[in-house]
């Protein structure tokens, strides 16, 4: 099986639980070995199709602030903030990546969304995962490789919101539930003074194009 490739330990397959009133994060430290997560992390950089999206803002056009690619299914088109996507054909490395992922998720998915955080001074903002594409409530699984950083989260409806803080770090994987997206948003803020890389692929299911 192409899960084979990766050189998983027992101690992968533990999750902690993070509940969030409704809603619960799964987080797995060590999907994968320090050693595995540096390979993969460079190979991705080397052979994904990197692209930069452009946002329109105000009447102007600016760009994402990372690289990006689409992976999945044929016809597992996707879109945010009017930025269209189309999938491209699956990476080997990621469609094993995929496997092990769904086979500890319990979760089916069928597409990627990769970002390449080329230093500090890319991110992302507030936003939930929440487009008609994923259905009422997705399950979307993340897998971190590269430089340690804080992910946020705060509740949608409470203001002022209290923020949750998760350092999401090399080589783990988080699983957001069912309702996560509904209840919740999450960014990943700018760090200063940050050089290393980081990518993280979001896995997703599309269930309606």
């Amino acid at each position: 099986m192409q899960a084979n490739l990766f050189d998983t330990n027992d101690s992968s397959k533990d999750p902690i639980r993070h509940p969030l009133g409704d809603a619960e994060l799964l987080e797995f430290l060590h999907l994968f070995s320090p050693t595995e997560a540096d390979q993969i992390l460079a190979t991705l950089i080397q052979d994904i199709p990197w692209q930069q999206e452009y946002l329109k803002i105000a009447g102007r056009l600016r760009a994402v602030p990372r690289l990006q690619c689409w992976m999945g299914d044929h016809g597992s088109h996707y879109g945010y903030s009017g930025v269209r996507l189309s999938p491209c054909p699956w990476n080997k490395t990621v469609k094993s990546i995929l496997a092990l992922v769904s086979e500890l998720s319990g979760s089916p998915f069928n597409s990627v969304l990769i970002n390449y955080y080329r230093n500090g001074q890319d991110s992302v903002a507030w936003h939930a995962d929440d487009e008609r594409e994923l259905g009422e409530a997705p399950v979307i699984a993340s897998v971190s490789l590269g430089a340690e950083r804080i992910f946020e989260m705060k509740e949608k409806n409470n203001s002022p919101a209290k923020k949750y803080r998760l350092p999401l770090r090399h080589g783990s994987l988080l699983v957001m539930g069912e309702k996560m997206q509904q209840h919740w948003l999450h960014q990943l803020p700018k760090v200063k003074d940050l050089q290393e890389p980081r990518i993280n692929l979001t896995f997703r299911n599309i269930i309606a194009s």
